[in-house]
């Protein structure tokens, strides 16, 4: 089973999640940890540049930074001045009377800005200071060497959304809300979720000790896990054997994605299966715009999904009208891993009636963020733009989606250890608890049950 959440793969394919205008729900650590849930990401409208990495923000021109105190740093808008007065007034007594002079005004500055950005408790909208956002500038291009997870980055502690597939990170047990709180013993305590990132890719064949905080395990542990070069899958797809059912499985919404899956849905409606089951699970998300054409391939004519803003006003994403697959019969399987760009595609699914979710409540990531340099080299800020919903105006930010038919699986030890049915949605007499062989054997009863569901429909 597994796991949120979108840009970076730990072994990573960071220019299928970070991807502006992407909906990557998790950095594949290697920002998948490659595709974020990192939210859907944009850039301003001045800064908008294409084919860069979901939330990853544009390289800018840089200055020389300010340096002194109050008076080089321009004066408060007349306006707000009154409003300031606090504000100052603290920055002097700071400069007069703190016992550790001279203060760093720079730090003070940026201190400022993170408790403003802090105080809107949108854990999306951040501030990142120059070092960490010429970090976040590296490009990652080729193949990239990690674990192999989605992750989140703009949590408290960099969280597992999904461990990829055979991937370093899901033979090490990681599973979805592990939370890494040390890589290699060094404490991650208020490290940018962005750079935590960054300590966990490495040379394929070198060895990493993440430190990992579990809900329902009452202490901390250890997982190391060995490095490899990871090589990101798109799409997956088969005839189900012994049954006239067609699978289809996305592991991302990236560049090649739509064009992938038209291929495999020319391949198998040919052999005129009977249903189709496209299978979402621990898929972390990427492009918007491969969203809303793989929901396209289902679904005829209509809204996608609109992306509501702050001051009322929204965009429409609709579907585009040249699907394959508009009419036969089929399921989405889903699971907590589950973000942003599957959510959309889920969520479109659902409120038309056209393919009941079969799994777990997924991950709930759906928020679109602008990254905007600030001038004289001063770092960024990300901020939280707009929300998106699906086409009954259902917003899915916090909240995920519900199957319509629920079913989680867990291993004898997950389930000793606890588990909060809540989280994913289910009742006790929804779960199915696998033995070590049945692992080993790759046993699916989700799948098992959304073939189960789509013969019903028959």
């Amino acid at each position: 089973m597994q796991t949120k959440t979108l840009y970076t793969i730990l072994g990573f394919f960071v220019a299928v999640t970070l991807l502006l205008g992407s909906c990557a729900g998790g950095f594949v650590a290697g920002r998948l940890l490659a595709p974020t849930p990192e939210p859907i990401v944009q850039t301003a409208p001045s800064q908008q540049q294409p084919n860069l990495p979901e939330g990853h923000p544009p390289i800018q021109e840089t200055a020389e930074p300010p340096s002194g105190g109050r008076e080089s740093m321009g004066g408060t808008p007349s306006d707000l001045e009154t409003l300031f007065q606090p504000f100052w007034e603290t920055w002097d007594i700071v400069h007069d009377q703190y016992v550790d002079q001279p203060v760093d005004d720079e730090a003070m500055m940026r201190g400022a800005i993170r408790g403003m950005l802090e105080s809107l408790g949108d854990q999306h909208t951040s501030y990142m200071d120059p070092d960490q956002f010429q970090q976040a500038n590296i490009p990652l291009e080729g193949e990239y060497e990690g674990i192999g997870a989605w992750v989140d980055p703009n949590a408290e502690y960099l969280t597992i959304v999904s461990p990829m597939p055979d991937s370093p990170a899901e033979n090490a047990g990681l599973e979805p809300g592990d939370e890494i709180i040390a890589v290699d013993g060094e404490d991650m305590t208020g490290v940018d979720g962005n750079l935590v990132i960054r300590r966990v890719l490495g040379p394929a064949g070198t060895d990493v000790t993440l430190t990992i905080r579990r809900d329902g395990v009452p202490k901390p542990f250890d997982v190391t896990i060995t490095r490899a070069k990871i090589t990101v899958p798109s799409v997956d797809y088969r005839m189900i054997e012994g049954e006239n059912i067609a699978y289809i499985q996305l592991f991302d919404f990236g560049q090649n994605t739509s064009a992938d899956l038209h291929k495999a849905l020319k391949e198998l409606l040919a052999q005129n299966p009977d249903g189709l089951i496209l299978d979402l699970r621990n898929n972390g998300g990427g492009y918007l715009q491969t969203a809303i054409e793989v929901a396209s391939e289902f679904i005829d004519n209509g809204v996608i999904m609109y992306e509501q803003y702050g001051d009322g006003s929204r965009q429409t994403y609709e579907a585009t009208g040249r699907g394959l697959a508009t009419d036969i019969p089929m399921v989405v399987l889903v699971n907590e891993g589950s973000a942003s760009a599957s959510e959309i595609v889920a969520g479109a699914l659902q409120d038309y009636g056209r393919a009941p979710l079969v799994g777990t409540k997924t991950f709930g990531k759906g928020s679109v963020q602008n990254w905007i340099p600030l001038s004289n080299d001063q770092g960024a800020v990300r901020v939280t733009i707009a929300r998106w919903l699906t086409p009954k105006e259902r917003t899915i930010h916090e909240i995920g989606l519900t199957p319509e038919v629920p079913i989680a699986v867990f291993s004898q030890e997950q389930w000793d250890m606890g588990v909060d049915l809540e989280q994913f949605g289910v009742t006790e007499d929804q779960v199915v608890i696998l033995s070590e062989e049945e692992i080993k054997d790759k046993v699916d009863p989700q799948l098992d049950k959304a073939i189960e569901v789509l013969k019903g429909k028959q």
